[in-house]
C-alpha cells in the first residue's frame, strides 16, 4: 500500500519508530539496525511493509531497500511472521543473512529471540532454495552454476545471494568487475560487493 513513508522522527521506542508525516503519526515497527539510524526530530525515510490482517493493520519501516526485501523473502518462508522476521534482521544485517543462508550458518539466525534451530533451519533451507533459483534464471545472463569448489562458483554463488538481496544483474556485474574474486571467498565477495 505505502512504498515509503517521509517525515520527522516523532517517536523512537524498543522496535517502533513514529514518523510525523503531515501531522499524522505513522507507527512503524522496524528492526534495530533502522532504528540505530533514526534521530529523534530529523526527517527520515522508511521503505514500508504493510501487513493487513483481518483485526490489525500493521506497518513495518526499513532503512533501505535491501532490508525491506529481506523481510518479504523471510515473509515468504513458512512459519516465519512479520515479529520472527523482524527479530531475524534485528540480529542479522541483509548481507550476514545472505552469508548465513550461503554458508548454512544456523547460529546466525538462533541469536535472534524465539528462533530456534529448527526455524533457522527452515529458513536456511528455503531461502538456498530461492537462492539457487536466482542462479539459475542468471545463467543466461553469462553467470557460472554456483559451487563452492572454483572460484567462478564462489562467483556466482554470491552473485546468486546479491540478486536475492534485490540487486538486477547490471549491477551485480558492475559490482563484481571491481573485484578479484579469484582469491575470495564466498563470504568476502558477498562483503566486498556490498561494500562497494
Amino acid at each position: 500500500m505505502f512504498y515509503y513513508l517521509e517525515g520527522t522522527v516523532a517517536i523512537l521506542e524498543p522496535n517502533l519508530a513514529v514518523i510525523d508525516c503531515g501531522g499524522v503519526g505513522y507507527a512503524c515497527h522496524t528492526t534495530l539496525a533502522t532504528l540505530s539510524r533514526l534521530e529523534l526530530g530529523k526527517k527520515v525515510r522508511l521503505y514500508t511493509y504493510c501487513n493487513i490482517k483481518e483485526d490489525a493493520f500493521d506497518v513495518f519501516g526499513f532503512h533501505s531497500t535491501s532490508e525491506k526485501r529481506c523481510f518479504e523473502l523471510l515473509l515468504s518462508v513458512s512459519g516465519v511472521g512479520p515479529r520472527a522476521a523482524l527479530a531475524i534482521l534485528s540480529a542479522c544485517t541483509p548481507d550476514a543473512l545472505a552469508i548465513a543462508v550461503i554458508t548454512d550458518d544456523v547460529a546466525a539466525l538462533t541469536r535472534a529471540p524465539g528462533v530456534g534451530k529448527k526455524l533457522a533451519q527452515r529458513v536456511i533451507l528455503e531461502l538456498k532454495d530461492k537462492v539457487s533459483k536466482e542462479a539459475e534464471s542468471l545463467k543466461g545472463s553469462g553467470f557460472v552454476p554456483p559451487s563452492q569448489d572454483t572460484p567462478g562458483g564462489r562467483a556466482a554463488e554470491a552473485q546468486a545471494a546479491l540478486a536475492v538481496l534485490g540487486y538486477t544483474p547490471g549491477e551485480i556485474s558492475g559490482l563484481m568487475r571491481k573485484l578479484d574474486v579469484e582469491s575470495m571467498t564466498t563470504e568476502e565477495i558477498i562483503k566486498a560487493a556490498l561494500k562497494s
